[in-house]
């Protein structure tokens, strides 16, 4: 018996503990509240700051030697850019009053009659001339430089060679004037001294490259 009224005196001082529930009928109000902290950042925050802050990024991405200027009723007048020197040829506005159509197709037409039509002719003939063709031979010829092929005789051969080969203004025109003389088979100048058919070092292996 006494615990079962102790029960009972326990769950009704715990009742009495809770706070009163509002009446949902008679709806639920907020009051708002703002921190402290806030309202005391807000009003630590200089006024004008977010103008002065895009001064400082406008001026810390203008090119070097550009001065930022702040807009004000005071400023003088912008100087207009001198365009005088830029064709305005893609302006159908400023062409237009200047040219009509009519002058466009006479145009057309003088610049039509200044084209020249070529006939197709073939190509000049080679002018007779008999001096050898080295390049002809140099891509009939399948022998490796310095490969002896053609006997050479004669006493002190590389002087006479060193010589006779001084004599020519390259070693195409030395070669030009062996083959002239009788060779390859033939060196009465001694200007092809390893018997390979090659005067003067000359060599064919640039002709014998575009052959291949």
């Amino acid at each position: 018996m006494m615990r079962w009224i102790l029960g009972i005196g326990a769950f009704v001082t715990l009742a009495a503990c809770e706070p009163p529930i509002p009446d949902s009928a008679a709806g639920v109000t907020f009051e708002p509240r703002i921190s402290d902290e806030s309202t005391v950042a807000t009003d630590l925050r200089p006024a004008g700051s977010v103008g002065s802050e895009a001064l400082d990024v406008l001026s810390a991405t203008a090119p070097q030697g550009t001065e930022t200027v702040e807009a004000s009723p005071s400023n003088p007048a912008p100087v207009p850019v001198d365009t005088s020197g830029i064709s305005d040829e893609n302006d159908f506005a400023a062409v237009d009053s200047r040219r009509s159509i009519e002058a466009d197709a006479e145009r057309r037409q003088q610049i039509a009659a200044q084209y020249q039509q070529v006939e197709a002719q073939d190509l000049p003939e080679r002018d007779g001339s008999s001096a050898p063709n080295i390049v002809e031979y140099a891509l009939a010829s399948d022998n490796p430089v310095g490969n002896r092929v053609y006997r050479r005789l004669g006493i002190n051969g590389a002087n006479r060679a060193a010589r006779n080969c001084r004599a020519y203004p390259s070693s195409d025109q030395a070669q030009i004037d062996f083959l002239s003389r009788g060779g390859p088979e033939r060196d009465p100048r001694g200007l092809d001294l390893d018997g390979d058919g090659y005067a003067c070092g000359w060599d064919p292996t640039p002709f014998q490259k575009l052959r291949g």
